[in-house]
């Protein structure tokens, strides 16, 4: 995994680049899309087959992603399929997406509950957790009714965790010490 995020590191570094002068957003959407696409099964088989050639991989590959497909864009994908790293969209996405949220200032949260909440009671929550961060997140609500109750919050590699079975867990591991 680490020689893949060694490879995949400059390519993010180098659209990252180019995103900064034109629309960082639209490049963050197109590289979700084309990682997407990139990580299924089938097109990794396609661009790995030796018969199948270089520019109906490529072309496949941009028609399989509905995108509305710029000069850049082919170009990179042109390179990915001739340097055999295709596979490598999703790695290059995830390392975009780190550099993008960083000159942004913000990061990605997710956020799972034990019971659906509301829009009210989410941006309550964001205003809490954007003080104790210190930035300001990018919400992602899963819920899980195994917490029984409260939340569980993941910002990188902090984990606030609030929930009932939590403290159920906490409880159960003081007693039994």
């Amino acid at each position: 995994m680490a020689e893949l995020a060694t490879i995949a590191r400059p390519y993010a570094e180098a659209l990252f680049r180019i995103a900064r002068s034109s629309n960082m957003s639209a490049w963050a959407e197109t590289l979700s899309v084309m990682a997407h696409v990139a990580a299924v099964p089938e097109v990794g088989a396609m661009s790995r087959d030796p018969r199948v050639p270089r520019d109906v991989v490529v072309k496949t590959f941009l028609d399989a992603s509905k995108l509305d497909v710029s000069a850049e864009v082919k170009k990179l994908v042109e390179m990915l399929v001739e340097n055999g790293r295709l596979s490598l969209l999703p790695s290059i996405e995830h390392h975009f997406h780190e550099l993008k949220n960083a000159h942004e200032q913000t990061a990605d949260a997710e956020l799972v509950t034990a019971f659906p909440i509301s829009d009210a009671q989410l941006s309550s929550l964001m205003t809490v957790l954007e003080k104790k961060f210190g930035r300001k997140l990018n919400p992602t609500v899963s819920v899980d009714p195994q917490l029984i109750g409260g939340v569980r919050v993941t910002v990188g590699d902090e984990v606030l965790d609030h929930s009932v079975s939590a403290r159920l867990e906490r409880m159960h591991t003081a007693l039994v010490a």
